[in-house]
């Protein structure tokens, strides 16, 4: 009979052991050294501790689809899942000393959307003002890798926001090259947002941005294979019904991804719109005023191929209605036509971008 209760034990331990392991191996994915996301609970994810979110109730899924907008258009820009995290539970990039005081130092060089004269920052794309009020757009951006060295950074992204005097709030998202702040040369999608009392931060440093996907984090490597048209199709669009502020992966060939939203209790001028809507590429400079490429590093020309584009730009109007950009008069942004250009496109592209940058660029 002793000898049961032992086996019995044993076993006991054995399988609770095992269980506890395969729990330990389902709550955290490992890509790399740099790279690993815990997959918590939805409910208890860091971002619901911001004062501003402590009574708030998630939001599973938005109201909307951009997908479903008239004149789709099949695009390779769905992003593979690398990562898949129990049900109930979303990815959190795990957030090391040295990757949050990366992030605060690059937070404050962020390009700043309401102005094209920042310092070291250069700029190239089209934005829309004065023809709102918006609540949101969508845009597909092709994707590069670049070499960039670890004092500079290189993205392109859509981007909403609005602005009083000196105070500003926005919402940022699309892909980056930036060695210091990820760790490695790769290109990654990242999110960026600026709100209430200049509160913010990118991807989920701070609390702010509330994860819903269990595949597709906000912020993650992007394979990238230089056969092929590769790019993201991103939206930002705020929720007709709870005033929150999703991204989304598009998709065509399938329901889009909707990887999670920001709650509009975290701004104070985005509450029910925005007045501006954009997207283009931007870098940064190093200090010492060298400045890194932009786009796929190659200045446009006559063919739209040969440089970064941007395409299917949409515009959430003011109605909650998906229109198409042509209906809106576009401001086109070029700080520094010596090292960067912009040119429309021939449809479907909407303009191409980018150049080499180099040392004589200015700051």
């Amino acid at each position: 009979m002793d000898f049961v209760l032992k086996l019995a034990a044993f076993i006991f331990i054995i399988y609770g052991a095992q269980s506890r392991e395969t729990v330990r191996d389902l709550k955290s994915v490992k890509l790399n050294n740099n790279t690993i996301y815990d997959c918590v609970d939805i409910y208890k994810q860091p971002s619901l501790s911001h004062p501003l979110l402590q009574n708030h109730k998630i939001q599973l899924k938005p109201s909307f689809s951009i997908s479903k907008s008239k004149n789709q258009v099949k695009t390779e820009s769905e992003r593979k899942k690398i990562i898949e995290c129990p049900s109930e539970t979303v990815p959190i990039l795990r957030s090391t000393k040295e990757y949050v005081a990366n992030a605060q130092y690059w937070a404050e060089k962020h390009f700043n959307p309401f102005t094209v004269d920042s310092h070291g920052t250069h700029i190239a794309g089209v934005r829309s003002q004065g023809q709102g009020p918006y609540h949101g757009l969508a845009a597909w951006m092709s994707i590069h890798n670049l070499n960039i060295s670890g004092d500079q950074a290189s993205y392109a992204n859509i981007y909403v926001g609005s602005g009083v005097n000196n105070k500003v709030n926005f919402i940022q998202a699309g892909w980056m090259v930036n060695p210091k702040l990820f760790g490695d040369g790769r290109t990654w999608s990242y999110g960026f947002w600026k709100g209430a009392n200049g509160a913010g931060c990118y991807n989920t440093v701070c609390h702010g941005f509330v994860q819903v996907s269990k595949t597709d984090p906000l912020s993650g490597p992007l394979p990238y294979d230089p056969k092929g048209e590769k790019g993201i199709y991103f939206s930002i669009v705020q929720d007709k019904d709870s005033g929150n502020w999703w991204i989304s992966d598009v998709n065509y060939t399938g329901p889009d991804e909707q990887i999670g939203y920001w709650s509009k209790e975290l701004f104070d001028l985005m509450s029910n719109s925005v007045d501006m809507i954009g997207v283009g590429g931007v870098v940064q400079a190093s200090p010492s005023g060298a400045s890194p490429p932009m786009g796929n590093g190659n200045r446009p020309t006559g063919d739209d191929n040969a440089s970064a584009r941007v395409r299917k730009l949409e515009i959430v109007d003011s109605s909650f209605k998906i229109q198409e950009s042509d209906k809106y008069k576009l401001e086109k942004l070029l700080d520094n036509d010596k090292c960067y250009g912009l040119k429309d496109g021939k449809k479907p592209i909407l303009f191409t971008y980018g150049g080499p940058g180099g040392d004589s660029c200015g700051i």
